[in-house]
């Protein structure tokens, strides 16, 4: 179905869905920046392994992208998940830069400078709580031991509240070109909820500077389903973040985890749930749609002429540990704490905590706490599963080709088990292709999940392993 028809069809049905139907689909599920998922990987795995498939990938060539997490944070968002240190005391910066410079040491020597880096990513945390003379060293120090493509794509994730003109400045000299920065919501009573108070006027100056000093890409964060919010509230913010024009906007589901993140209890009384969540959403994607970006699938838009909605036209899009990517096929080199790699048949992460990360490092040179090795039925599930997720389309011959299977025979189960799927409208299986509708972009990841055996064994579990899929 062409983005054209997708929106007449948005405009048709407006998404008068039952709560039968949203109890049916809104459950439990991982969001697939890596399959097999991370509660799979096993402890097992360590360093002696990792360089083995360092040696591997290095042997076969190929391109590399490079992740790096800076974990400090001045202040605690109390809707994040991620890995963070909160601190002001900015003195934790120096000896955090030392040790990371000796994992890129190590790192290196396995990366021949033959093979280009193709994409660069710093996270966090806030990766502008450094200043802008320790992000030039630490970023000098990067381009002296890998060899960067001349178009290489290299971005950050900046905080409005800490980012000053100085930092935009240094961070274009050295050639980042792209830049993703969190909103959340511009609601006042939302933010202060949520302890991230950031007014429209500072996020707009923000993108303005950005804008004038030659940034490639801007891309914002929203999140839905937080405290206070509102359809008509969240519509409100979503007509904000049009007229900023962002390249990319990433609407994220507010993934509430409390046995992971403590501080998400303080939320748990002011949350919107069920329809009231789903109406949150819908009234975003209506206002997307209607500012003709294109909806990607499952929370991610882009403007027609984005590299994100070209490789997705183009059936390249590629799906990892950032989200979707138009970097396929480089192998993902992860450093410093709590980073994750994906080389070749092989995920490894480091350790999460700042301290035995870095006496990992100081006597390892890399601090792989766990990983996995992907098995041949894995490699097939793998693609069939990021085909569904990045393109909302599979043809069941391609992946015959591939893999030397008959598609229908391997998945018989899981095509019988996409029956209710399609007399949902969520999809369509006809003549070997799987193809999903605008509302099975939503719940796509229900209909990844169908392909993907470890969930039965998973769901028996007593602890909660994934938030919701909406």
């Amino acid at each position: 179905m062409s983005d054209s028809n997708l929106h007449l069809q948005l405009n048709r049905e407006r998404f008068e869905i039952s709560e039968a139907f949203l109890e049916k689909y809104n459950r439990p599920g991982p969001r697939y920046t890596s399959y097999p998922t991370a509660p799979v990987w096993q402890d097992n795995f360590g360093p002696d392994d990792l360089e083995q498939f360092y040696a591997g990938a290095n042997a076969a060539s190929t391109p590399v992208s490079l992740y790096m997490h800076l974990p400090f944070c001045e202040s605690l968002c109390l809707f994040c998940a991620c890995n963070v240190v909160i601190t002001k005391d900015h003195s934790v910066a120096p000896p955090y830069i030392e040790t990371l410079e000796r994992e890129i040491e190590h790192v290196g020597k396995f990366v021949s400078r033959d093979r280009p880096v193709v994409q660069f990513h710093w996270g966090g945390g806030t990766p502008t709580y450094l200043t802008p003379e320790q992000m030039e060293q630490l970023f000098r120090y990067t381009t002296e031991r890998f060899t960067f493509a001349p178009d290489a794509e290299i971005g950050i994730e900046i905080d409005p509240r800490v980012t000053t003109q100085a930092h935009l400045e240094t961070l274009r000299r050295l050639g980042f070109n792209r830049l993703s920065m969190g909103i959340q919501d511009f609601h006042p009573e939302v933010q202060e909820v949520i302890h991230r108070v950031q007014p429209l006027e500072m996020t707009r100056d923000l993108i303005l500077g950005a804008r004038q000093l030659g940034f490639d890409s801007i891309n914002v964060d929203l999140i839905y389903g937080l405290p206070l919010q509102t359809a008509e509230r969240f519509a409100h913010t979503v007509e904000q973040v049009v007229a900023l024009a962002p390249d990319r906007v990433a609407m994220f589901s507010y993934a509430h985890v409390p046995w992971l993140r403590k501080q998400q209890g303080a939320l748990a009384m002011h949350l919107p749930e069920g329809m009231e969540k789903f109406r949150i959403f819908r009234a975003g994607l209506e206002h997307f749609l209607d500012a003709r970006y294109l909806y990607i699938g499952m929370d991610h838009f882009a403007r027609p002429n984005d590299e994100l909605a070209i490789a997705q036209r183009e059936r390249t899009l590629h799906r990892n540990f950032q989200g979707y990517t138009t970097k396929a096929g480089a192998d993902l080199y992860g450093m410093g704490v709590s980073a994750i790699s994906g080389v070749g048949a092989c995920y490894a992460q480091n350790d999460r905590s700042v301290a035995p990360y870095r006496e990992r490092i100081e006597r390892r040179g890399i601090a792989t706490m766990r990983g996995y090795r992907l098995s041949d039925d894995d490699f097939v599930r793998r693609t069939v599963i990021n085909r569904i997720l990045c393109h909302g389309v599979l043809h069941t011959s391609e992946i015959e080709r591939e893999f030397g299977i008959v598609f229908d025979e391997k998945f018989a189960p899981e095509i019988a088990h996409l029956a209710p799927f399609i007399s949902d409208g969520l999809v369509d299986l006809e003549g070997g292709v799987l193809r999903t509708s605008l509302l099975g972009r939503i719940f796509i990841r229900n209909v990844a999940m169908v392909f993907d055996p470890y969930l039965e064994k998973q769901q028996l579990e007593s602890r909660q392993l994934f938030s919701k899929t909406l």
